[in-house]
């Protein structure tokens, strides 16, 4: 059972995410987590200007997605940093190619989840979760989020990230904050959470 987890990362806080939900994964026997990342939409030039040059050379030993990929995943896991409260572009533009696999029904009843990062506690979150699970309803697929059967989702001794949308951290306004104990135990959870339904589907 192959658990895709498709995702985009300027920082490396998503990319923390996307480790710790394909750990989840590899908990399900009979799971294969495999990762990928959607392509780059930046110049160079930007992307050095933004400080990210380093971190982007360090991420990109994950192969870009293609779309025949998507189309052979048993589940698949989104991970986006928040843009004004949405997906960022990068995302955006890989799901908007993916007509061709909705116009056969390719994604119909895969499960999916979505994980994301901001800068701030209320920087959009939930926001981003949600409009994004639009998408992969318009595919056809089984929406799976983060149930309050994680229970570091009711923590209020620390802030930290996670809603039952999907997990999530805080970056902060300068990206030095890294991703919590708990919000990787949230992405492992929604991993794990997520290759177990898959499995019980294609019993």
């Amino acid at each position: 059972m192959n658990v895709l987890t498709v995702y985009y990362s300027l920082y490396g806080h998503v990319s923390a995410l996307a480790q710790a939900a394909a750990e989840g994964v590899a908990e399900i026997p009979g799971a294969v987590a495999t990762l990928r990342r959607v392509p780059e939409t930046l110049p160079p030039d930007v992307i050095e200007k933004m400080g990210a040059a380093d971190i982007q050379k360090s991420l990109s030993v994950v192969p870009v997605c293609t779309l025949d990929e998507l189309e052979a995943a048993d589940a698949i896991l989104f991970g986006t940093p928040t843009r004004f409260g949405n997906m960022c572009g990068q995302m955006r533009q890989f799901l908007d190619a993916t007509g061709g696999l909705w116009a056969k029904g390719a994604l119909v009843g895969k499960p999916a989840g979505v994980f994301c990062s901001t800068a701030t506690q209320h920087g959009g979150q939930e926001t981003t979760l949600v409009s994004f699970i639009y998408t992969l309803l318009h595919h056809g697929m089984v929406v799976v989020g983060l149930p309050y059967s994680f229970s570091g989702q009711t923590r209020v001794d620390e802030i930290t990230g996670g809603s039952p949308y999907g997990a999530t951290t805080i970056a902060g306004p300068d990206g030095s904050r890294r991703p919590s104990e708990n919000e990787l135990a949230a992405a492992r959870f929604q991993g794990r959470h997520l290759a177990a339904i898959a499995a019980k589907l294609m019993a």
